[in-house]
C-alpha cells in the first residue's frame, strides 16, 4: 500500500489502521465499492481533505475526480464514520471497574472513579480571520478537544472537538455539559 511515513503525511494514519477502517466500513455495509471509486479511494479522499484542509477541487485534481464526485464521497464517508460513533464511544458503567478492584495500587483509593476526563490540543488549519482565537498558549494554531474514557474498558465515553485553541478548559467543559455530557455526581 504505502510506507508509514508517506501515509502519515498524506492521510494522517498508518496503513494498518487505515485498512482496518476500510474493512469495518465495508463489513458493516456503510460504504460499498462503486464502479469507478473503491472504498479505499473514498476514504483516502475523505482523510486527505480532513488532514490537509484542502478544497474539493484540489483533491479532485489529485485523484483525477470531478469536484462533484469528491463532494459526494466526502459526505458519504462522513455519514458512515458518524454511524460508527456508538460502537466506539460508549457511556461508562456505574460499577467499579475490575481494573481498579483487582489492583491494590488503585483500590480502594479510586473505588468510585469510573473514568478520566482531559483535554488536548490538535493542530488546526484555520482561515486567517480566525487564527487569533485558535492560537493556543504555546502560540500554535489548534483546536481544543475534550475526551472522557471509562476505566473498565478504556474506551471513549465522550468526545467534543472543535473549540478554538485559546478556549479555557472550563469553557469547553461547560459546553460539553450543555450538550448533554452527564458528569457523574460530584464531578461538575
Amino acid at each position: 500500500f504505502c510506507g508509514d511515513t508517506h501515509c502519515l503525511n498524506q492521510i494522517r494514519m498508518r496503513p494498518a489502521p487505515f485498512l482496518k477502517l476500510c474493512e469495518v466500513l465495508e463489513e458493516r455495509k456503510l460504504l460499498i465499492n462503486a464502479v469507478h471509486v473503491s472504498v479505499r479511494e473514498q476514504v483516502l479522499m475523505f482523510l486527505h481533505i480532513l488532514g490537509h484542509n484542502v478544497r474539493l477541487r484540489a483533491v479532485g485534481g489529485r485523484f483525477f475526480r470531478s469536484t462533484w464526485t469528491v463532494h459526494n464521497y466526502f459526505h458519504m464517508v462522513l455519514e458512515a464514520i458518524l454511524k460508527l460513533y456508538p460502537d466506539f464511544v460508549n457511556p461508562p458503567s456505574s460499577s467499579t471497574p475490575s481494573k481498579i478492584l483487582n489492583n491494590s495500587r488503585f483500590y480502594p483509593w479510586f473505588e468510585d472513579c469510573i473514568g478520566a476526563l482531559d483535554g488536548t490540543h490538535v493542530r488546526a488549519s484555520v482561515p486567517i480571520e480566525d487564527q487569533d482565537r485558535h492560537r493556543n498558549r504555546k502560540g500554535v494554531l489548534s483546536q481544543n478537544v475534550l475526551a472522557a474514557i471509562s476505566f473498565d474498558d478504556l474506551k471513549f465515553s465522550y468526545v467534543l472537538a472543535g473549540w478554538e485553541g485559546s478556549a479555557h478548559d472550563s469553557k469547553v467543559l461547560n459546553d460539553a455539559l450543555s450538550r448533554g455530557f452527564c458528569a457523574p455526581e460530584g464531578m461538575a
